[in-house]
């Protein structure tokens, strides 16, 4: 597995959602930039799909072994924060999962790139890598 290539592939998905989630609806660019990013996230699922399943099946065996997994790109945040090569995720993103560790709180898992990683959103304030990739 190319785990620098799937990296870029992520990071490039990451930037054009940032980049759509500025633009309006009626911003003529908006239908292209919404075009190219369908096509970046159908190659990421062609590509790295098995891959990325895998990797989140074995997530939520050992996290949250009640949630169903996923496509990858359902684990892929609305929007990034991204500092330089630096990128996260607010806790406000990801897919809920249930977990018992967590009683009462809302959990959710969201892919990350920078390097590749799974994160796992606990509330409003709380962040733990639960795999990385390499």
């Amino acid at each position: 597995m190319d785990l620098h290539a799937l990296d870029n592939a992520l990071k490039k998905i990451a930037r054009l959602r940032n980049e759509l989630a500025k633009l309006d609806y009626n911003n003529p660019k908006y239908d292209e930039v919404e075009e190219n990013l369908h096509e970046l996230e159908d190659a990421l699922q062609d590509e790295y799909g098995d891959y990325l399943e895998n990797v989140l099946q074995g997530v939520h065996d050992e996290y949250c072994p009640d949630s169903d997994v996923l496509h990858p790109v359902a684990y892929l945040a609305k929007t990034y924060l991204i500092e330089g090569d630096q990128f996260n995720a607010s806790n406000m993103e990801g897919v809920f999962v249930e977990m018992d560790d967590y009683p009462g709180k809302e959990t959710k898992l969201v892919l990350v790139p920078g390097p590749v990683r799974v994160v796992l959103n606990v509330g409003k304030d709380r962040q733990e890598t639960v795999w990385k990739a390499g």
